[in-house]
């Protein structure tokens, strides 16, 4: 996280680690009763009037804050939750001495979430963590005070703290510690948010153009990026890095930091020469300062690079540079000598040489079978995901299920990888579909999706992209109603993210039609098909075979609402024929040629 007093070159501190979700702190048992008691007899109540009085002492809020602070560092005897047991009663001292006190209040608030983060209570935390902000932030201006905003900036600027920079750094503090905790959890909205409060306080207090600020907002526009949140992940970006080329020297590591930030971006946003151009300038400033291994680093991004471009001589000579390098600095069987395997295997793949690619996997495998001591979990599934997905191209359907399978038992248990898990599940569930285990795949589709509503993703086109394949496993099990909620929740999702005229959309369209069909609403169905087909004559043309297709089901719908609508009923399996059992089938007015797209 990044500082609001830290030293310019200070790097963002790490999360806490994460840990199994455990009960809250045990109270202290009440003393036992003597013998002359009756076991009946009401227990005692002056203690907890004696304890409530000891909090009155004003140097016992300070005195356990340093007891929390102690007891976390030693971490014997039970250390955690003696820390949190001295940090929960400093803030209840702190508290009752009122006015005065609230820096140390939010101190002992912010020791305590850090308590329950280490413990992997990240959902205890946030309490915790929004009384401390409360605290300690300073009420927003009155209405009508601020000027209006301007066209880079959405709210006007808000004014220092006059409280000092000791209030402001406490709100900072507090505002970005509550950002990792929401982001561990997966609540990626809220976390930004919670960011960008961060970063207009610290904006307030040092002023836009320091270099700490630099640091927060390539900070928030990691998270953006995190959340495919492209634009607003460049504004951010752009802007630390005008403000380091300010007060940096030339060719500058924050520099060259921030350049690598912005190439991913530009990449995610299909402009590949932009992104190139960053990645030939970070990795200049990185031989200029002898960085080797973050050289080879940046040679696979520009390896990624020139791959998107077609530039695939260019693209195999940067993966075989940064191989080498990696090799000799860390060792063959590191993750990211594996990582270098993967991205040589896809550009074979890609150009046909499937030898080659299948042979790069393999070697992949072995390094992930066995890898380096401390590679990271996510950084394993993360190569896994990709050889699943080559797999997966080449037609090995059970390889890439068993690879995804390795992948998501890495990452199942891991906080702050819902999103991760997720993509994994989902993968999964198309497998599953394609090979025929329809209940499978809904289950798969079915937890992909409650991770992404838990973590607040509910509004991307991935999302609506997913339902639509959920609805297409409901309709294999013959789940109507099912189906037709999730085709709905669809259609809203991409209709929002993408316009009702991108082919995801329409082909949500014609899924919705086709259900609709088969509940009987055939007027609906009509009124949908129309709008498909208005859309693909304009984009596609007349003469299209997709065009083709859709005024065959329209005209079939259309002669079907003619006639007397006591049609025969016809079963399910005709009803939800697959695309190659209609192939096969003959040409005459039977429902199976009104299909469902993917």
């Amino acid at each position: 996280m990044p500082g609001l007093a830290a030293s310019d070159n200070s790097p963002p501190a790490a999360a806490p680690p994460p840990r199994r979700l455990s009960s809250p702190l045990p109270r202290r048992a009440p003393p036992s009763p003597s013998p002359s008691t009756s076991s009946r007899a009401k227990p005692r109540k002056p203690a907890p009037a004696e304890a409530d009085e000891s909090l009155d002492n004003p140097d016992l809020g300070p005195f356990l804050l340093k007891q929390a602070r102690d007891a976390m560092v030693s971490g014997e005897g039970g250390g955690a939750a003696r820390a949190l047991e001295f940090a929960e009663r400093a803030a209840r001292a702190l508290e009752r001495r009122g006015e005065g006190s609230e820096l140390e209040l939010a101190m002992s608030l912010h020791v305590a979430a850090a308590i329950h983060c280490g413990l992997g209570r990240h959902a205890d935390a946030i309490p915790v963590l929004e009384r401390a902000v409360a605290v300690v932030t300073p009420p927003p201006p009155a209405e009508g005070d601020g000027e209006a905003a301007d066209e880079n900036h959405q709210q006007p600027q808000p004014e220092a703290d006059q409280r000092g920079e000791e209030w402001s750094l406490a709100a900072f503090s507090g505002w970005m510690q509550l950002g990792d905790t929401h982001a561990m959890l997966g609540r990626m909205d809220e976390s930004i948010a919670c960011y960008g409060k961060g970063l207009e306080i610290q904006m307030a207090a040092l002023g836009d153009r320091d270099p700490r600020v630099a640091e927060t907002c390539r900070y928030l526009a990691e998270a953006h990026v995190q959340a495919l949140q492209f634009d607003d992940a460049e504004k951010l970006c752009r802007k630390a890095l005008e403000i380091h080329r300010e007060h940096s020297a030339p060719a500058s590591l924050e520099e060259a930091s921030d350049r690598r930030l912005m190439a991913l971006i530009l990449d995610a946003k299909g402009d590949y020469d932009g992104a190139l151009e960053h990645l030939v300038l970070a990795s200049m400033t990185m031989v200029a300062n002898g960085r080797d291994i973050e050289v080879a680093t940046i040679d696979v991004s520009i390896g990624n690079t020139y791959l998107a471009l077609a530039r695939f001589d260019e693209a195999v000579f940067s993966y075989q540079k940064a191989l080498t390098v990696l090799k000799s600095a860390r060792g063959d069987d590191h993750p990211t000598v594996a990582s270098v395997y993967v991205r040589l295997a896809d550009l074979y793949h890609r150009t046909g040489r499937l030898r080659e690619s299948k042979s790069y996997c393999e070697n992949a495998l072995r390094v992930y079978a066995k890898p380096a001591p401390g590679a990271a979990p996510d950084e394993i599934a993360g190569g896994l995901m990709e050889i699943a997905a080559i797999y997966e191209a080449l037609g090995d359907l059970d390889e890439a299920l068993k690879l995804l399978q390795r992948a998501l038992k890495l990452l199942e248990d891991s906080p702050g990888q819902w999103s991760t898990v997720a993509g994994i599940e989902a993968q999964m569930g198309v497998l599953y579909y394609m090979i025929g285990r329809y209940a499978d795949s809904r289950t798969s589709f079915e937890s992909a999706v409650a991770k992404l509503r838990a973590s607040g993703e509910r509004k991307s086109a991935f999302f609506g992209v997913l339902l639509n394949q959920m609805g297409l496993a409901c309709v294999q099990l013959f789940k109507i109603d099912e189906a037709a909620q999730l085709f709905e929740e669809a259609r809203t999702v991409l209709e929002q993210e993408c316009g009702a005229t991108h082919p995801d959309t329409l082909g949500v369209y014609s899924n919705l039609a086709a259900i609709y069909d088969a509940m009987g609403r055939v007027e609906d169905a009509i009124e949908i098909l129309e709008h498909v087909l208005k859309v693909r004559e304009e984009k596609l043309g007349t003469a299209n075979p997709d065009v083709e297709d859709e005024k065959k089901r329209l005209a079939e719908l259309l002669k079907e609402a003619g006639r007397s609508r006591n049609r025969k009923q016809e079963s399910l399996e005709n009803l939800f024929g697959t695309n190659s059992q209609r192939a096969k089938k003959e040409a005459g007015r039977r429902w199976s040629n009104f299909g469902f797209r993917s």
